[in-house]
């Protein structure tokens, strides 16, 4: 295919007849799923499902990233045309990628959310998928964490952040965005000692055992030698990773609820990521994009480069 078929391709949402593949419809029309995969509730040998989970209940400073999972598929539609630039290989070529649609929930009865998360995901995994998820706030990680510990047990996990969420929090009915990890781990479901924070930049007094790579040290230290450390770190155990998008600078992306200075630049979060390659990747996911806030989208298209990076790194043993 080429793109002279986007005189003949639209909707690919909805009419591509094959779940691997590139898309050439035009990039400004058409149904916008992410990556136009074909939208689906049918996971039959399916390898990796691209699901929505646009909640958000109380950030920080600014709320907006319930409409993420939208802005994302949007922009995404400008990735859809070539493989990720510099991984040597099509993971649409050997993945079988759907959108596997938004989760609904009733936004006016909060206390059900984190069941219909755990279980949304969990349908994800017993189908045999990977979920790559798209956020919604930094809660949403919790449930979905809970799901896959509920299958793989105890997991490792990368999280790239501006905060290390790891504040105490023991009250097990809140539902708040800064603490998913504190919970995480006090429940068992994260192994802390296999897990690292990147790109932190906050003060917190327990880290309860992560690793902690802040930005400063990212800057000074290189690419390389991060990514040496968070190999010793996570090893060869299952692992899941976590993007909120406040771990770049603000100049990257401004469309977060809780900007901070100093943080990763888009070409060191893209050299990162890249640089998993090889890992036992279970899952992931990108939140807190908060397109309210950023006119220009360029928020929108790092969490759209952000959840393509995870389905090429799911996708990299298989190639």
């Amino acid at each position: 295919m080429a793109l002279e078929d986007a005189k003949t391709q639209v909707d690919q949402a909805f009419t591509r007849e094959s779940l691997r593949g590139l898309s050439f419809e035009n990039a400004f029309g058409g149904a916008t799923s992410f990556l136009r995969r074909r939208y689906t509730k049918d996971l039959g040998g399916v390898d990796v499902a691209v699901t929505g989970i646009p909640f958000d209940q109380a950030v920080t400073h600014r709320p907006g990233t319930r409409f993420g999972p939208r802005a994302i598929r949007e922009v995404s539609s400008l990735q859809a045309f070539d493989p990720p630039y510099g991984w040597g290989y099509d993971p649409m070529a050997v993945l079988d990628v759907v959108d596997y649609g938004d989760m609904a929930f009733d936004y006016a009865n909060v206390r059900e959310v984190p069941a219909r998360i755990e279980a949304h995901v969990g349908a994800i995994l017993d189908a045999g998928a990977a979920p790559i998820t798209l956020g919604g706030d930094h809660f949403i990680t919790l449930p979905i964490l809970r799901a896959v510990a509920a299958r793989r047990g105890p997991v490792a996990l990368i999280q790239f952040d501006a905060h290390s969420d790891t504040w105490v929090d023991d009250d097990p009915d809140r539902i708040d965005h800064g603490t998913f990890l504190y919970k995480a781990i006090k429940a068992g479901i994260v192994d802390p000692a296999a897990s690292v924070s990147i790109g932190i930049r906050t003060d917190n007094p327990d880290t309860l055992g992560v690793t902690i790579l802040d930005a400063p040290s990212v800057h000074r230290d290189g690419i390389e030698a991060t990514l040496s450390r968070v190999r010793a770190v996570v090893g060869d155990r299952p692992c899941y990773v976590t993007f909120d998008i406040d771990a770049l600078d603000p100049a990257f992306a401004p469309g977060t609820g809780t900007p901070v200075w100093g943080g990763l630049a888009s070409w060191q979060a893209a050299a990162l990521l890249r640089g998993l390659a090889g890992i036992d990747l279970i899952g992931g996911d990108v939140v807190e994009v908060s397109p309210p806030y950023d006119t220009t989208g360029a928020t929108a298209i790092a969490g759209a480069h952000v959840a393509l990076e995870l389905i090429a790194l799911f996708g990299w043993s298989r190639r």
